[in-house]
């Protein structure tokens, strides 16, 4: 919210939080209004654009129904709880015609773009190889049930998921990134990041089959139940790639040359690759200095924001394909045209494509 209120042709009116203390800080940042329920916010007519800082199990759900109230949606990454969710948020903006950007800022980085410019100017070559490494998550978490603190609304806070008992680390970061019933963690709450550089620099998801196979490490004790580590090996049509947990980074092996692009910084073999000079219009790719103000100015404009939800389905596809393979401990193969597993006889990938909703909640 920050970084949204940094951008001079935005107004901000309105919070809502479930969370009395998160609402009335935001609220007071702002100096607007506060709902505990998002759908009041949604409702009021003086509301274009709505950023959705959520709990990732309320990505899609909020900014589905963003999109059938006609506001702009600024939604944080990862996408869905589900690949069926990613492509349910997808058909519903395109429906509506209604604006979707992903917060994956790191496209607005100009060491970033420059990388991904780069490999789709064809300067290293034909791309026979991505290497994309994302910070593991965690274990650990109290179990120990107890009342919820006055100032939530934890029925909200659930909203979709499973009713549970509250626990002191279910609601807060780090543990709402790392329980399944709200997320994949890491695989996609981090690996969004890298993935999402991957897809601004190559459509090698695109090329052809996708197959997925590899080890992951899934907690048995605490509260924490997402794969905490991860080795995952892919072949992306005829492109190579490997996805596992560590320090942050994506990679392009091409013919001619390989670019590493991470958060902080840029490298590249040869180092002459490194000298491309950037001039906005002779650029391949959309050029965003400031990631909130592109959001705002395609609000303005009605043209198209960096990173658009289909290349957010895309990147969140990966992730959700590394889970169920870890989780099935089986290779996997993908189509990505119809966006449908190949062979799965049994039907327990695809059944896994979809995820429960409790009512009154739903992706329609």
């Amino acid at each position: 919210m920050r970084d949204m209120m940094r951008c001079p042709k935005a107004e901000h009116i309105a919070v809502a939080d479930p969370i009395q203390r998160n609402r009335e800080v935001a609220a007071a940042m702002i100096q607007g209004d506060q709902h505990v329920d998002f759908r009041e916010l949604l409702a009021r007519d003086d509301i274009d654009a709505v950023s959705i800082y959520t709990p990732d199990h309320w990505h899609v759900p909020a900014a589905i129904l963003s999109a059938r109230a006609g506001k702009a949606a600024f939604v944080s990454k990862p996408l869905g709880l589900s690949i069926e969710q990613n492509i349910r948020c997808r058909e519903v903006f395109r429906e509506e015609k209604v604006l979707f950007a992903y917060g994956t800022q790191q496209r607005s980085f100009p060491h970033c773009h420059k990388a991904c410019e780069i490999v789709r100017r064809g300067l290293i070559g034909e791309v026979k190889r991505i290497d994309v490494i994302a910070p593991g998550g965690g274990r650990g978490g109290i179990t120990t049930p107890t009342d919820p603190p006055a100032g939530i609304d934890y029925d909200l806070w659930l909203g979709p998921a499973p009713v549970v008992p509250y626990t002191v680390d279910r609601c807060k970061p780090p543990g709402d990134y790392w329980i399944y019933d709200y997320a994949i963690g890491y695989l996609a709450g981090w690996g969004a990041h890298p993935l999402d550089l991957m897809i601004f620099g190559s459509d090698a998801d695109q090329s052809g089959l996708i197959t997925v196979e590899g080890t992951g490490d899934l907690p048995t004790e605490g509260l924490y139940d997402t794969i905490a580590t991860w080795d995952m090996k892919l072949m992306l049509g005829d492109v190579e790639m490997t996805f596992k947990s560590g320090r942050d980074r994506t990679t392009f092996v091409g013919e001619e040359g390989t670019v590493h692009v991470w958060r902080g910084g840029i490298d590249a073999d040869p180092k002459s690759l490194l000298d491309l000079e950037i001039v906005p219009d002779e650029c391949v790719l959309t050029v965003s200095k400031h990631h909130h103000t592109n959001f705002v100015e395609s609000v303005l404009s009605g043209v198209e924001p960096v990173a658009p939800v289909e290349d957010a389905v895309r990147s969140d596809t990966i992730s959700h394909l590394c889970d169920i393979a870890v989780r099935l401990d089986r290779k996997l193969t993908w189509d990505p045209k119809k966006e449908a597993f190949v062979g799965d006889n049994d039907g327990a990938a695809t059944k896994m494509m979809h995820r429960d909703m409790r009512a009154p909640w739903t992706i329609e």
